[in-house]
């Protein structure tokens, strides 16, 4: 996702290849170590199944080609190191080639818990089990072809639905919410907190209410939009997803349920 960044990008060399250090290695073993139990619990069927088909190292972070041999010959698409502030016509370029866009850096200690931008954990472990899926690969794909044929005077309003289902979204199994979004899976506090917690509202899932929904990401999530049958994720398609784009356009943006400040 584009956003703000305080962290500097890895560069990888002529092979793609990025060299960690061992402290980051070691990052990324103690949230493997955190996430694994806890979205084996919380976790959506979807993530958990993509989880397993990619064989992710526990104790070092994975070079994205490794994850690309895994995920490639399931949906064809392929996983590829940028900087992790890129704008909205890169990722929905990217999106819509079945090229996903891997922030390269991982975070510190004190954004253990949360961190407000997308480092290589939340885009690996968090991202990348659900495009091991073909339906949630076809729907990402989906949302990379309407941004890009909507342009800048579009990009926030299809970034939204992408948001709350592929960033923060929650579906229903057997009668308990689990989570499906990498903001959630990738998160040690937001992943408990979007499920158990009293503070968040919950809302059914309704592409034109998601599409007037606005949304911060620097704070654990106000909104959660919740899938009953993930086949009404499935059903939307292009032209669908453009006539309800135009329609909340006509009706316009909710109030939003947080303070507002300037991000």
């Amino acid at each position: 996702m584009p956003n703000k960044n305080n962290y500097l990008a890895k560069t990888p060399n002529s092979k793609g290849f990025i060299d960690y250090s061992d402290q980051e290695h070691a990052m990324w073993a103690a949230l493997y170590q955190r996430q694994w139990p806890n979205t084996q619990k919380y976790a959506a069927h979807a993530y958990n199944s993509g989880l397993k088909k990619l064989v992710m190292p526990e104790h070092r972070i994975p070079q994205c080609q490794e994850i690309t041999e895994f995920l490639e010959p399931i949906t064809g698409w392929s996983v590829q190191p940028v900087p992790a502030l890129i704008g909205f016509e890169q990722f929905f370029t990217m999106l819509a080639g079945k090229r996903f866009p891997a922030a390269s850096f991982i975070r510190g200690k004190r954004d253990f818990d949360y961190i407000k931008e997308p480092d290589i954990f939340h885009e690996i472990f968090g991202h990348t089990p659900l495009l091991a899926d073909l339906r949630f690969a076809h729907f990402s794909e989906l949302i990379g072809k309407v941004g890009k044929s909507l342009g800048p005077k579009g990009y926030q309003w299809v970034i939204r639905l992408y948001w709350f289902t592929i960033e923060f979204g929650l579906s229903l199994e057997g009668g308990l919410y689990k989570a499906l979004g990498s903001g959630l899976t990738s998160s040690p506090t937001e992943l408990l907190y979007g499920l158990k917690s009293t503070v968040p509202e919950r809302r059914r899932f309704n592409v034109i209410d998601i599409l007037r929904t606005p949304y911060r990401i620097d704070i654990h999530q106000p909104i959660y939009y919740v899938i009953e049958d993930l086949n009404d994720l499935f059903d939307v398609n292009e032209k669908a997803l453009l006539a309800d784009i135009k329609e909340a356009q006509k009706r316009g943006l909710f109030e939003p349920t947080y303070a507002q400040i300037d991000v």
